[in-house]
């Protein structure tokens, strides 16, 4: 009997807020849907922006997608699926590295993106072990704001010292090393 040759893997799109993660992720995945193969999307359920039924990157371009409470749901929905895509992977729960290495291993191809820092410039828990469970890893970068140098860093524009804040433009600029400001301690 001869071995299936379609061999499992991850790939991790990562970087700062508007880096272009989500538009590097659908079009990904609509290479995929070109070459007939079947994919299915997911996100967290926590990240309400836009709508609930799509990822949809910053500059509108979309694609329909399923939002999950838990990352062990992915392994149950993607079961029949070629290719997997999985969007903002920093929200999800430290079980997504597990779910990725587990679909990887039935030889789904695993596209997933994320931030890899927090707003405090810290790595973004589950994104480093992600990253080092990754077969192809791309890190891109945005402009930053203040100075138009490549930027890695997301600067939180609010004094709201939560972990996860879910935001656009409004709650964030893309910043360089130079001009990003560590937050201060709240003092609330």
């Amino acid at each position: 009997m001869m071995k299936s040759l379609r061999k499992g893997s991850i790939e991790v799109i990562c970087g700062s807020m508007f880096s272009g993660k989500t538009e590097e992720l659908i079009r990904r995945l609509r290479r995929a849907e070109i070459a007939r193969m079947s994919v299915s999307i997911y996100k967290p359920k926590l990240d309400y922006r836009y709508d609930p039924r799509y990822i949809v990157s910053h500059n509108k371009i979309k694609m329909k997608s399923h939002s999950v409470a838990q990352s062990q749901h992915i392994l149950k929905l993607a079961i029949n699926d070629d290719v997997v895509g999985i969007d903002e992977g920093q929200f999800f729960d430290k079980g997504i590295t597990k779910v990725c290495r587990e679909l990887a291993k039935l030889g789904k191809r695993v596209v997933i993106a994320g931030l890899d820092k927090d707003f405090k410039g810290m790595p973004f828990t589950p994104m480093p072990s992600i990253m080092c469970e990754a077969d192809y890893l791309d890190k891109l970068t945005a402009i930053c704001v203040i100075c138009g140098n490549p930027a890695t860093y997301s600067q939180r524009l609010s004094k709201d010292s939560s972990k996860v804040l879910i935001g656009e433009l409004d709650k964030y600029e893309a910043r360089c090393r130079t001009c990003f400001e560590i937050p201060k301690k709240d003092t609330k």
